[in-house]
């Protein structure tokens, strides 16, 4: 063998014997020592940051769904409830998404939630802004004096036997049984939208708009002393109790409207109230009143 395959198969040699002891020693610094190698604790120091990391996201993710489903409990039955407003749907609040959910797809609806949150505490902002007009204008008074020797509640809201045609029937609001001719008076602030004679059904009736969603109405009167378009007050006279349309006796029937939805009326009265208190309320705003009890047909003079 000449000098140069010498050289060679010793130099091949050596490095073999290099490689076989590169990977001893990596085996014995890992396997037999416990050390981790350079690249290895790079990558699992990133690895434990990052897992780190999303454990602290998904915790502020749960934290953020758990403060938003609170807000959301108290934005319908506080605050959208207080100023009369529809509750938001769960549905509508996450967006559509169900309890199975990508992460990817839970920060969608955190962040969905969150936006339909912001609007509706704007809206309801708006409302208690105006909380002062809003608070003269739902309808919260009997629509009579309530001493019980002038009137009782003789029909109940919801399903009844109807006393004309029988049968089971929805009824729309509350009948309060009284003399003939007793006052009826505006529950709430707003503005005769109608004012109507009818052989049938309601009769003589008027129906006020209070603006915010309301609107009652106040069916088979003998009379009315208000005109379409008129402004009234709360406490306010519009006209007196009879037995007009279909009616079976001399009695007030009564509705709310909320959103174009009948409401039971029996919600929004406030039945503390006693008689003295609502006389000096009846009172007190006929008497700052610049309309004339004139005929019906005839529009407000000043």
């Amino acid at each position: 063998m000449n000098s140069h395959a010498r050289a060679f198969a010793t130099g091949f040699s050596l490095f073999l014997l290099s490689v076989g002891l590169f990977f001893l020693y990596m085996w014995i610094y890992t396997s037999v020592l416990g050390f981790t190698l350079p690249k290895t604790a790079v990558l699992k120091w990133h690895l434990a940051a990052w897992n780190t990391r999303s454990e602290q996201m998904l915790k502020s993710m749960e934290e953020s769904e758990a403060s938003l489903a609170m807000m959301a409990e108290r934005d319908n039955k506080i605050y959208r409830s207080l100023f009369g407003m529809n509750e938001i749907s769960e549905q509508t609040r996450n967006g559509g998404h169900d309890s199975s959910r990508s992460t990817a797809e839970r920060l969608e609806a955190v962040s969905h939630a969150a936006y339909v949150q912001s609007k509706s505490f704007d809206e309801v902002l708006s409302l208690a802004l105006k909380a002062g007009d809003m608070a003269s204008c739902v309808p919260a008074i009997p629509p009579m004096d309530p001493n019980p020797k002038k009137c009782r509640f003789s029909s109940p809201f919801g399903n009844r036997e109807d006393p004309v045609y029988r049968g089971r029937r929805a009824h729309q609001g509350v009948d309060l049984a009284c003399d003939r001719g007793n006052p009826i008076y505006a529950t709430g602030d707003g503005v005769v939208e109608l004012v109507k004679n009818e052989l049938g059904g309601y009769g003589n009736q008027v129906l006020i708009n209070h603006g915010f969603g309301y609107k009652t109405r106040y069916a088979h009167l003998q009379s009315f002393i208000v005109a379409e378009g008129m402004t009234v007050k709360r406490g306010e006279n519009i006209g007196f109790a009879g037995n007009t349309g279909k009616s079976t006796g001399v009695h007030l029937h009564y509705e709310v409207i909320y959103k174009g939805t009948h409401v039971n009326p029996m919600n929004y009265m406030d039945l503390s109230m006693s008689s003295e208190d609502y006389f000096k309320l009846v009172t007190q705003v006929g008497a700052n009143s610049d309309r004339m009890y004139i005929h019906p047909k005839h529009r407000k003079k000043k």
